[in-house]
């Protein structure tokens, strides 16, 4: 009987690393975090595994080891806020993009088969992502950059995304998109009723919501559903509005969809609820948002935009391990 191949998830948020992994065969045996909404949403989820809320930095790869024993995957999504052109001008934490360098600690002791980082593809100009890799190469992994969308893989959602595949093997293939049509986000959006709408045309709504929605209507007609896309739409030329029937752009950390359709009276509108942003992450309906005690709409829309798109995962860790 072939030995089950284990995984350890860090920087894990809600698991949507590890959810790819484990539907590519791989038992999970530990995540870490240091936001207690993202470790009660992984400890929901993944319940054999052991999750660690803590500051990744302060924990002991060595005590660890002996802890979980032999790791054969390790999955890290350091922190991509400090990275993210979406940050605009801020001031950047050059601690916060340090954090990337926990993989190499990791790395040293678990000396793991293969491993994953995740980021924002801005990460690719952090003037210390030259010395990550070259690090990564001296550990003795193959690495191989690799840009992908999650829309080429099965997920109603565009939203492209670094990731750097580092094999002991000595190569890492990149995953090939699934040769399938793109689904459109038409696909996840719950129209039985379930959730309340309220007039487009209501009085105090916001005067730029009521010229997106204009637009739209403009192309499409006054009988066809599309949705409002929030900040920075409108900047980028696209006039703040996207069709249902293409895939959604990128879920970020803040509530930024509004599903409009017409009515007997007028349109009505809603924004999308955290369940359907879980969908068009790629998660299944068996992963468990909603049903997390205590958590607030903000931190589910939160976990989902600061998420890994399982499929994507999968694919990548399916490539690795086929080798």
């Amino acid at each position: 009987m072939l030995k089950k191949l284990k995984a350890i998830d860090l920087f894990c948020g809600a698991g949507g690393s590890s959810y790819g992994a484990q539907n590519a065969g791989f038992d999970i045996m530990a995540g870490f975090d240091n936001w207690k909404p993202a470790i009660k949403t992984y400890c929901t989820n993944f319940p054999r595994a052991k999750a660690f809320e803590a500051d990744i930095r302060k924990l002991s790869p060595q005590q660890l080891k002996y802890e979980l024993g032999d790791i054969d995957l390790v999955l890290a999504s350091p922190e991509c806020t400090n990275h993210s052109r979406a940050k605009g001008a801020g001031e950047r934490s050059e601690e916060s993009r340090e954090t990337a360098f926990e993989v190499i600690r990791f790395a040293k002791y678990f000396r793991p088969m293969w491993l994953v980082i995740e980021n924002v593809i801005d990460m690719q100009s952090w003037d210390r992502h030259e010395e990550l890799l070259n690090q990564l190469w001296r550990l003795g992994y193959f690495v191989r950059e690799v840009t992908l969308n999650a829309k080429d893989f099965g997920v109603p959602q565009s939203r492209e995304r670094l990731f750097i595949l580092c094999s002991l093997s000595g190569e890492a293939n990149e995953p090939a998109p699934k040769p399938c049509s793109k689904i459109t986000i038409r696909s996840v959006i719950d129209t039985s009723g379930k959730f309340s709408m309220s007039p487009l045309r209501k009085k105090g709504r916001a005067e730029k919501t009521i010229l997106s929605a204009e637009r739209a209507i403009a192309v499409l007609g006054d009988h066809t559903p599309f949705l409002l896309v929030y900040y920075g739409s409108a900047r980028n030329g696209r006039g703040g509005w996207q069709s249902i029937d293409e895939p959604l752009r990128t879920i970020t950390t803040l509530d930024r969809f509004a599903y409009i359709t017409p009515g007997p009276e007028g349109h009505l509108m809603r924004m999308l609820q955290p369940e359907e942003l879980k969908l068009a992450m790629g998660f299944g309906p068996d992963f468990k948002l909603s049903d997390v005690a205590g958590l607030s709409r903000r931190e589910r829309i939160k976990l989902m935009g600061n998420g890994v798109c399982p499929p994507v995962m999968e694919a990548i860790v399916r490539s690795l391990t086929s080798q």
